[in-house]
Formats: C-alpha cells, sequence, structure tokens
C-alpha cells in the first residue's frame, strides 16, 4: 500500500473511466485526532481511504491510500446502496477556462429549468447537476459531520493495517504544519 497526498487519490478517481454514478462512499470524524475518515469505492475500481483536516478555512490537507482493488461481497453493505440521512456526494475538476465555465452554467441553467417546470425528485435533481457538470464521481454517501458512522468504524476495522498507517501519516503531516506557541 502506498501512501499519497489525499489529491492525488482524488486524482485517480477523476481519471478513471467508471460508470459515474457507481460510486459510494462513507465518513465522519476520525476515531483518534482531529480530522475526518473518507472511504470511497466502486464495484470496478477500488475502495480508496482518505484522511484529511482542515488546517484553517482555505486549505485542506490529508493522505489517502488505495486499501482494496474492487468491492467485494464482504465490502459491499459497508457502503450505502441508497441516499440516505448522509445525503450524496460528488467529485468535480476544476474548469479549465472561461468558455468551460460558461458552457458548464448553461447547461446547469438547463437542468436546473427543467425540473423547475416538472414533477422531480431531489435525487433525480442531483443526478442531472452531476450528469450537466460531467461529474466523474458521485453516489450515495453515509456521513455524520459530529460523530462517525458505524459503517466507517467497520471500515477502519476491516483495513486496520491502513488505518493505522494513515493515522501515523497525518498525524505527523499534522505537527509538520501547525505552529506552537508564540514567535
Amino acid at each position: 500500500m502506498r501512501v499519497r497526498d489525499w489529491q492525488d487519490i482524488l486524482g485517480d478517481v477523476v481519471e478513471s473511466d467508471a460508470d459515474p454514478n457507481g460510486w459510494r462512499a462513507a465518513g465522519g470524524d476520525r476515531a483518534n485526532g482531529i480530522g475526518e475518515d473518507l472511504y470511497f469505492g466502486h464495484p470496478s475500481v477500488g475502495v480508496f481511504h482518505v484522511k484529511t483536516y482542515a488546517k484553517n478555512p482555505y486549505e485542506v490537507q490529508g493522505v489517502g491510500a488505495e486499501v482494496a482493488r474492487k468491492i467485494d461481497d464482504e465490502l459491499d453493505p459497508l457502503f450505502p446502496e441508497e441516499p440516505g440521512d448522509g445525503g450524496m456526494f460528488g467529485v468535480r475538476q476544476g474548469m479549465e477556462d472561461e468558455d468551460e465555465a460558461e458552457d458548464a452554467a448553461s447547461r446547469l441553467e438547463e437542468v436546473v429549468q427543467a425540473h423547475a417546470d416538472a414533477p422531480t425528485t431531489p435525487d433525480a435533481l442531483f443526478e442531472d447537476v452531476m450528469d450537466a457538470l460531467d461529474s466523474p464521481a458521485y453516489g450515495p454517501m453515509e456521513y455524520d459531520q459530529y460523530g462517525r458512522p458505524e459503517s466507517v468504524d467497520e471500515l477502519a476495522d476491516t483495513f486496520e493495517e491502513a488505518e493505522e498507517l494513515l493515522d501515523a501519516e497525518l498525524d505527523d503531516l499534522i505537527d509538520e504544519s501547525v505552529d506552537r506557541g508564540f514567535h
């Protein structure tokens, strides 16, 4: 297992040729220390684990790794099948230029107008928005912003070695980037 910057892991997700709406995720607070844990996976791409913390309101730092090559029968029940209380998540690459941003805004405007004019569901709107923005990965997510869902604890137990290694790497990153005392 190779530990890398969390943004490199997201880059792997963005660059995968997988069905964008086949992704699922589970996340919440870290069990030990500041920050958050996020597991996300796709049946044909694998399972990834990232640990992050907000250094300040404008900068997130973290580490991550691929922890499994696929979602097998043992892992499948640990990821949500449908949107629940945690909702949905999406990954999006930044726009390359102003023309691309304007095209995306036009597509998004059309989607919102279509949903405003016809009966719809929140899930259908979300999926159409993700399609309009060419999101490479989105799907249901079990997430607790104030705690840690049971599924995240079960994933941490399943990937215990990765959990310990990523915790140590993130703790080192936090220690290097946090100033203590007065200057």
